[in-house]
C-alpha cells in the first residue's frame, strides 16, 4: 500500500504541490527518505520516529520509503516533518489516508510529538485555498494560516491531539486571523529644525516613490530625515498589507499572525553580505531589499558598502524584483522598494568647511564618492546636499509643521496617482513608463524646452531624463497642477546629482 499525503516546496513567494508517498514494503527494517531532499529534510526520519514514540507507536520492522514527488523539484525546510509522520501513519493504518487527500500538510515536529511552527505557513495555506484544500497546520500558526480561509485551517498543537480531531474523537477550534497593526509612530518632521530643501525632498520621494540620496556632513540630520520618511507615507492597503506578509512569512518573521499596515523600513549594516542583501544564502531565504518591499530600504554610509553588493541593487530597482539563480532552480522575490541612500561628502565629511576639511580636498571627495558607481547613482531620481546645522539652528523652536500635515499632502499626491494609473501595471509616479510615461508625464511647451537645454547641458543619460519627467509629474501632483510645466521641470532638474564641491 501507498499512502499520499500533499505538501508544498517554496521557490521564492510561490508555493508548489508536493506529495508525499510513503510506501511499506517488505525487506530489511529501513527508514530512507527520496526525491532530492536537504539536510533538514533527511533529518526528518529521527524526529518523525521520536514523536511517533512519545505516543507510544514504534516503526513497523519493514522496508519504509519516503518519496517527495516532483522528484527533480529541490526540498528545503522542517515544514515536510509533519506531512511524511501523516503518510506513514496513513501507511501503517493509524489514520484513514483518503481523508487526507483533500489537505495540505505543513510543519516541523518536536521530539515528544508537538508541533512547532516553520516559515511559509501562510504561502501554504494561499495555496490551499487556491485548490480548494483544507490546511494543516502548527496551532502557533493558526491564526497567520487564517488570512488566507479560517473555517478552512486545522491548526493543531500536537501530534495527537491532531489524529483525535481527524477521527471525530477531539474538535480543534478553527483559528481566527491575527491581529491588524497600524502603523507605530515615527520620528516627526517637527524634530528637523532647517534643512527646508532636504524636507521638500523627502516630501517629493514620499508622495511618488522616489529614491532619494542625501550627501551631507556627520550630524546635518540626514539618519533623521529619512527615520521621518515612514511617518509621512500612505499605510499599505489590505492587498498590500498581506503582499508584504508573505514575504515576512517566508523569512520566519511574521509573530502571532499580525499583520502590519505599515511600509516596512529596513536598515542594513553597511557590512551586509550580497546574500543578507539581495537575498540567496544556502537556503534561499528573502533579503534586505525584498523585506522592504513596498517600503524604505535605508542605506546609510554608502560609499562604506561593498561595491559589489552596492551594484547587485542596480537589476532590482529597475525591475522591482529579484532572482537568484541557482544550478537547479531560480527563485524570484519581490523587491519594489523605495530607496533612501545617506553618504558624506568625502571620508572626513567636512568638505565644505575649510576648517576642517583633510589637506587631501578636494580630491578626496572624488576618491570616496566614487566608491558608489556612477549607473547605481542614475537610478537614484533625487539628489539633495543636507547643510550642516549650527548650535544657533537647534536653539531654535520647532517648525509649525509637523509630519501629519506634510502626510496630508503625500496622500492627496498618492490617490492622484491611483486613480491616474488604474489599470495600468504602475503602482506610483517611480514606476511611469512606456506608454503610460508618455501618457500622464510629458510636459508644456515651455517645461519640454527647458528639458531639452538641460538634457544636453547636463548630458543626461535616457534614465536620467525618464527619472526627471517622473519627478516633475509628483511635483506636479503635490501642487495640484494637472500638466508639468516649466516650474516643475526646473525644480526636478535641481535634485540631479552635482559635482563635487570644493
Amino acid at each position: 500500500m501507498v499512502a499520499l499525503v500533499r505538501t508544498v516546496a517554496y521557490l521564492g513567494l510561490e508555493a508548489r504541490s508536493v506529495e508525499v508517498q510513503c510506501q511499506l514494503a517488505p525487506g530489511l527494517p529501513a527508514f530512507n527518505i527520496v526525491g532530492l531532499p536537504d539536510k533538514a529534510v533527511g533529518e526528518s526520519r529521527e524526529r518523525v520516529r521520536a514523536a511517533l514514540a512519545a505516543m507510544g507507536l514504534a516503526l513497523p520492522p519493514k522496508r519504509i520509503t519516503i518519496n517527495l514527488s516532483p522528484a527533480d523539484l529541490p526540498k528545503e525546510g522542517s515544514h515536510y516533518d509533519l506531512a511524511v509522520a501523516l503518510a506513514l501513519l496513513a501507511a501503517m493504518g493509524v489514520t484513514d489516508a483518503e481523508q487526507l487527500a483533500d489537505h495540505v500538510v505543513v510543519g516541523e515536529l518536536a521530539l515528544d510529538g508537538r508541533i512547532v511552527a516553520s516559515p511559509g505557513v501562510l504561502l501554504a495555506a494561499m495555496h490551499a485555498a487556491a485548490d480548494d484544500k483544507r490546511l494543516i497546520c502548527p496551532a502557533s500558526q493558526g491564526a497567520e494560516a487564517a488570512w488566507a480561509d479560517g473555517e478552512a485551517v486545522i491548526a493543531a498543537p500536537d501530534l495527537i491531539s491532531l489524529l483525535n480531531h481527524l477521527k471525530g474523537t477531539q474538535q480543534l477550534p478553527a483559528p481566527s486571523a491575527g491581529a491588524i497593526e497600524m502603523a507605530a509612530p515615527k520620528a516627526d518632521m517637527k524634530q528637523v529644525k532647517g534643512q527646508e530643501t532636504a524636507k521638500r525632498a523627502l516630501e517629493i520621494a514620499a508622495a511618488g516613490g522616489h529614491n532619494l540620496l542625501m550627501i551631507g556632513p556627520p550630524g546635518a540630520g540626514k539618519s533623521l530625515l529619512a527615520s521621518c520618511l515612514p511617518g509621512i507615507l500612505p499605510p499599505l492597503t489590505s492587498a498590500e498589507a498581506l503582499e508584504t506578509s508573505m514575504v515576512q512569512s517566508v523569512a520566519g518573521l511574521l509573530e502571532d499572525g499580525r499583520i502590519s499596515r505599515a511600509r516596512p523600513f529596513r536598515a542594513p549594516h553597511h557590512s551586509a553580505s550580497m546574500a543578507a542583501l539581495t537575498g540567496g544564502g544556502l537556503k534561499v531565504k528573502p533579503g534586505e531589499v525584498s523585506l522592504a518591499h513596498l517600503g524604505v530600504l535605508f542605506l546609510d554610509e554608502l560609499p562604506e558598502f561593498q561595491r559589489a553588493v552596492l551594484d547587485s541593487l542596480r537589476q532590482p530597482l529597475e525591475t522591482r524584483e529579484v532572482s537568484v539563480a541557482r544550478a537547479n532552480a531560480h527563485v524570484t522575490f519581490p523587491a519594489n522598494v523605495q530607496l533612501i541612500a545617506a553618504m558624506n561628502p568625502c571620508r572626513c565629511g567636512h568638505l565644505g568647511d575649510p576648517a576642517l576639511a583633510c589637506s587631501r580636498a578636494p580630491k578626496c571627495a572624488a576618491d570616496y564618492q566614487s566608491k558608489v558607481s556612477g549607473p547605481l547613482l542614475d537610478r537614484i531620481d533625487l539628489h539633495v546636499e543636507v547643510d550642516p546645522v549650527s548650535a544657533r539652528d537647534l536653539a531654535l523652536p520647532p517648525p509649525v509643521e509637523g509630519s501629519a500635515q506634510v502626510a496630508a499632502r503625500v496622500a492627496r499626491a498618492r490617490d492622484v496617482q491611483t486613480a491616474r494609473l488604474e489599470g495600468t501595471a504602475a503602482r506610483t509616479n517611480a514606476d511611469l513608463d512606456g506608454e503610460a510615461l508618455d501618457a500622464f508625464a510629458q510636459p508644456d511647451e515651455d517645461g519640454r524646452k527647458l528639458l531639452m537645454q538641460a538634457a544636453d547641458a547636463m548630458r543626461l543619460s535616457a534614465r536620467g531624463y525618464v527619472r526627471i519627467l517622473r519627478v516633475a509629474r509628483t511635483i506636479a501632483d503635490l501642487a495640484g497642477a494637472p500638466d508639468i510645466g516649466r516650474i516643475h521641470i526646473a525644480e526636478a532638474l535641481s535634485y540631479r546629482r552635482q559635482p563635487p564641491r570644493a
